[in-house]
């Protein structure tokens, strides 16, 4: 990761709010810490970036490197292989995996509460409610979300693969096809389509019709979480922090070291993609409200373990549940009081 500037570093020291600060004393030594994320840095990272930038992480008592991922990049053999010590992955699909190939890690906390994952329309076309999605002529999809997700669209809602063409993440075929659908991260590609194509698509959350996962989730080795239970619970209380700050609180310092590590993203398309997070309650909505970011519970992990069994994803068995995450570093109402004073501001 490339250093922040001493300047903007101080800077946004200064400028922290102070009720952040005072959420952990800061011992006289830092534990360094290493996270990667799943993909290049972007606003859907931003908590995480926030915590490093404004010093939460340090308050904390954690020295914390970001690696982040890419196209290029498989920063998800490193946790298990102890070579990182905690990992940002997707959605609990990537966990049940770990779980069935006997993978020694753990989900410790959900950032999201909803998974960004969406169908994109072409307004006026008649697709402005979800049921008619299925009746489209063509569906982009990507290879790997054809054997996810699109088969529980199918069991769910009746999608049919017969109109399905694979999505290569390049917005030309759904642009020049006023009659299609294609996937979408709710919280990026309907930036680029109207960055490209000059008007706004119709964005369904899969998450608003029964999708139940959570994502961008915090995932550590199971011996962290016997040995070193006080290591996780710093690294995710600050990030949940990092998550508050970021959302409602002043987030240049962080934004400025995300374009830094990725500098094909813009500060007009980090803002945008901020907005749409909060518009759609992708971190702070459901269990959040109520708990704090981060929240889970293992109801809800069981929900979507069923739905996938019955979209044929897994076997009955197959997945121990009871190893797929703790809800023990959750659930605490972290940062809620933290909240309240950003937004009164």
């Amino acid at each position: 990761m490339r250093p922040i500037p001493l300047f903007l570093l101080a800077a946004t020291l200064l400028l922290a709010p102070l009720s952040a600060r005072a959420q952990a004393p800061a011992p006289a030594a830092l534990t360094k810490v290493s996270f990667a994320t799943n993909w290049k840095a972007q606003a859907a990272h931003g908590g995480f970036y926030q915590a490093a930038a404004d010093g939460t992480y340090r308050r904390y008592g954690l020295d914390v490197r970001i690696l982040q991922g890419g196209p290029q990049v498989n920063n998800n053999a490193l946790l298990p292989a102890g070579r990182i010590d905690f990992l940002m992955t997707g959605n609990l699909l990537h966990s049940f995996d770990s779980v069935k190939n006997g993978l020694p890690t753990v989900v410790v906390a959900a950032i999201f509460q909803k998974d960004p994952q969406a169908l994109l329309a072409h307004p006026g076309q008649g697709f402005e409610k979800f049921e008619a999605l299925k009746a489209a002529p063509l569906a982009l999809i990507a290879k790997d979300a054809q054997f996810s997700w699109w088969q529980w669209l199918k069991v769910r809602h009746g999608f049919r693969d017969e109109v399905l063409r694979p999505y290569t993440y390049n917005l030309g075929p759904f642009l020049a096809n006023k009659r299609a659908i294609q996937q979408g991260y709710s919280v990026a590609e309907p930036i680029y389509v109207q960055n490209q194509g000059k008007f706004k698509p119709v964005v369904h959350l899969l998450a608003d019709h029964g999708y139940s996962t959570y994502s961008t989730l915090i995932a550590t080795r199971t011996d962290t979480v016997a040995q070193r239970p006080e290591l996780v619970q710093r690294f995710v209380d600050a990030s949940i922090i990092g998550w508050i700050n970021y959302l409602y609180g002043d987030r240049s310092a962080a934004n400025a070291a995300m374009l830094a590590e990725n500098p094909e993203m813009t500060l007009a398309e980090i803002e945008a993609s901020v907005e749409l997070m909060k518009s759609q309650g992708i971190v702070d909505s459901g269990e959040a409200l109520a708990n704090g970011i981060g929240a889970m519970n293992d109801a809800r992990i069981r929900d979507f373990h069923a739905q996938m069994l019955r979209a044929g994803l897994y076997k009955t068995g197959e997945v121990d549940l009871g190893k797929v995450a703790t809800t023990r570093f959750v659930n605490r109402k972290l940062g809620m009081d933290l909240k309240a004073k950003l937004l009164a501001r």
